[in-house]
């Protein structure tokens, strides 16, 4: 294609987009959309594809030029030519694509597709369940906030850039519809301690730990219906030991009534450990019977794990016996909230470590109820600067200290969104050429800073009055009353972080190095300079603006579906990256092949410095639960390595037949191996979807995703056998 720019003559240098950018003039998309319109109809004629462009740009007139008088040239040019066919093709190309756009910013048509049930539509999460009024009502209005806001609200480069799949506004539903927030670690400490407001109800310090538990599900359903993403307790351990502690100072005045002098300890201890096990089960029991306004169970994640005095331990026990034994008459394995256990050399690590056997606990946990996920203290540290669980599933805040107090604070901050972009069609729309990629990424990084300013902007155009559990009743800290009618306070000097998605490094590499590039030093080498050239972006806009933007590994079952089926439709089937059905979440390797857990721990181990703001790694294991030992070898291994792992192993049910393992993937679903059952009341399928559990028997995935889950379950097979 150099060869045609030299040889092509125009005065054109720059072109006006639809959405009304200006960027430069670049023929070879001439090019590639005439070699589509003749791919299309079967015929390979490159040269003549060349010629049509040089005719093409030797025609258009002036410096600048807009996109439909480009348009017209083309297809002026073909219908003189000796393929009228090819003419057509561009031309209902060109039809189509219009169609498609006017279509995403249709109210009726939007609506009309959830009427219509339409897969990508009811099916794009998994822990909805589309057939429950309260989701139907939430699918509806977020039907109609998509589309008014791609028509009306998103500035046009935004939207365009949406619609074509080059980036994805993510929860279009909620946001910028609304000016709500994404997910946050709640300030339960101060909340419990201080006393906080919902509703009617001002609610006082707990005098139990029972009483602790039932006011964090409280305010669990309460945040999780002011903002649309994942909220988290950080240290719940620690949080609810001094509630423990009031029950067992409870316990033992009353032992002194009723109990021998040399008993009255071990009485008190024996009753709190059960109100603590009680606690612990009935908030497990809340969070999954909940529903929050967005018609879904609240993504709720619970960090624990580092306390070490006697009703720190039990809790952290509590917890993990609990979620061990299973929720419901066939103690099914609970989806939330999901659990983070940390380790720490000299807690709870090594066989000398006073915590040694709660880390045993965990491991049985994790090998029956894929949770708990576990934190590398040490690791984490020396990537984000401080320890902390992440907001929703993986969500990371870095270091902030206090520029009031001078002091370091995790506890009430948030995420204000995310905007992804889609790097697979970067690569493609490269052809090969390295420059021309970069390029390119240039390019979209521009819009993909505008999208996140304008979430931004949105964002602190509430009031607290919008959401009163946020901003005047603690969970996102408490408000200094400087400036009342202003939430911004919760969101500037770097208080709160803004995500720069990106999916599909493994396709990206793919596009210019093959398949199978991940032990080409070159190729993996590309793929870290593209999230380091992003993380670049982030440090400038840091410097620019009063907010932290951070690189984000996405997560999104619906995204690698999206991204793929788009690009699918654009450039059609290319080997090993478009012809999957989906595109690879974020760093990971690719699933389809065999790797042992130490080397995908080692592959992944680079990526994580440079994507701050968002991370986790996967191992996939056959069976475990009679060889937790393997597990740990395998955590051991990763706690200098990476900071956040979890745990991919079988631990479905049939109770029909009784089996416990890995159910087979089918096009339907999942089925049980030995019995070939597939209802959904009769056996337990848990998967996890991009960062929680989810049930896909009961709420299905969308297509990409399961092809993606369902090359898991193949590998996990291969690795078992």
């Amino acid at each position: 294609m150099s060869l045609l720019s030299e040889n092509a003559v125009t005065t054109a240098t720059t072109v006006v987009k639809r959405d009304g950018r200006t960027v430069n003039f670049d023929p070879t998309k001439i090019y590639r959309a005439v070699e589509a319109a003749l791919l299309s109809r079967g015929i390979e004629d490159f040269d003549f594809a060349s010629a049509v462009t040089r005719d093409v740009v030797e025609s258009l007139p002036g410096h600048s030029v807009d996109i439909p008088t480009i348009q017209q040239a083309v297809e002026d040019r073909l219908m003189k030519s000796d393929y009228p066919e090819v003419a057509r093709a561009y031309i209902e190309y060109r039809h189509d694509r219009d169609v498609e756009r006017e279509r995403a910013m249709d109210v009726q048509y939007s609506v009309g597709r959830l009427l219509r049930k339409d897969k990508a539509v009811v099916n794009e999460n998994a822990n909805k369940d589309a057939t429950v009024f309260n989701t139907q009502r939430d699918l509806t209005a977020g039907s109609v906030a998509k589309a008014f806001a791609l028509k009306e609200l998103l500035p046009r480069p935004v939207a365009n850039a949406h619609i074509k799949g080059d980036i994805h506004f993510h929860d279009l539903d909620y946001n910028p519809f609304q000016p709500m927030t994404n997910c946050c670690l709640i300030d339960i400490p101060s909340m419990l301690s201080d006393g906080f407001q919902i509703g009617n109800a001002r609610v006082e310090s707990p005098r139990s730990i029972n009483t602790a538990t039932a006011q964090i599900a409280q305010i669990i359903a309460n945040v999780a219906s002011s903002q649309y993403g994942g909220c988290s307790v950080d240290r719940t351990d620690e949080v609810l030991a001094p509630y423990a502690r009031i029950n067992y100072s409870k316990h033992l005045a009353e032992a002194e009534t009723w109990v021998a002098e040399d008993k009255r300890e071990e009485y008190a201890m024996a009753k709190t450990r059960k109100d603590i096990y009680d606690a612990m089960q009935s908030l497990e029991y809340e969070i999954n019977t909940l529903y929050s306004s967005n018609g879904q169970t609240p993504f709720v994640t619970l960090g624990f794990g580092l306390g070490t005095d006697v009703f720190e331990r039990e809790i952290q026990k509590a917890i993990l016996t609990v979620r061990i034994g299973g929720i419901g008459k066939d103690k099914h394995t609970a989806i939330f909230p999901k659990l983070v256990f940390g380790l720490r050399r000299g807690v709870n690590l090594d066989p000398s470590d006073p915590n040694y056997d709660i880390k045993q606990l965990a491991l049985e946990c994790s090998t029956k109820r894929m949770y708990p996920d576990v934190l590398s203290y040490d690791k984490l540290t020396e990537i984000e600067g401080d320890y902390k669980v992440p907001m929703g599933c993986r969500s990371f805040l870095p270091k902030w200290v206090d520029p009031v107090t001078g002091e370091a604070v995790n506890a009430g901050r948030n995420n204000l969104g995310v905007v992804t972009l889609n790097v697979p069609r970067i690569a493609i729309e490269a052809r090969g050429d390295v420059g021309r990629f970069w390029e390119l990424l240039d390019e979209r990084m521009d819009v993909l800073k505008e999208a996140l300013l304008f979430r931004i902007k949105r964002c602190e155009e509430a009031v607290p009055e919008n959401a009163p559990i946020l901003y005047k009743h603690g969970a996102l800290g408490r408000p200094s009353g400087n400036e009342p009618d202003s939430v911004t306070e919760f969101f500037r000097k770097h208080r709160a972080t803004a995500s720069i998605g990106y999916i599909g490094l493994y396709e990206a590499a793919t596009c210019f190095y093959g398949p199978d590039w991940e032990t080409n030093r070159e190729a993996k080498d590309f793929t870290l300079e593209i999230i380091k050239t992003m993380n670049s972006y982030a440090e400038q806009w840091r410097e620019e603006h009063p907010y932290w933007f951070s690189v984000y590994a996405t997560p999104s079952e619906s995204l690698t579906d999206r991204f793929c089926r788009l690009d699918r439709e654009k450039f059609g089937d290319i080997a090993d990256v478009t012809d999957k059905d989906y595109y690879t979440n974020s760093y990971h390797y690719d699933v389809r092949k065999k790797i042992t857990p130490f080397e995908k721990i080692e592959f992944e181990a680079e990526y994580p410095q440079y994507s701050k703001g968002g991370f986790i790694h996967y191992c996939e294991y056959p069976k475990l639960t009679h060889n937790t030992k393997a597990l740990e070898t395998v955590w051991d291994f990763a706690y200098d390595r990476v900071a956040y792992l979890g745990t991919n192993t079988p631990i479905d049910k049939c109770y029909e037949c009784g089996f416990e393992g890995e159910f087979k993937a089918t096009a339907a679903g999942f089925a049980c191996p030995d019995c070939g059952n597939e209802d959904p009341k009769t056996c337990d399928v848990v998967k996890r979807t991009c960062g929680y559990l989810g049930n896909p028997q009961r709420r299905p995935m969308v297509h990409g995703r399961h092809a993606e889950i369902a090359s898991r379950v193949k590998h996990m097979d291969e690795v078992e056998r």
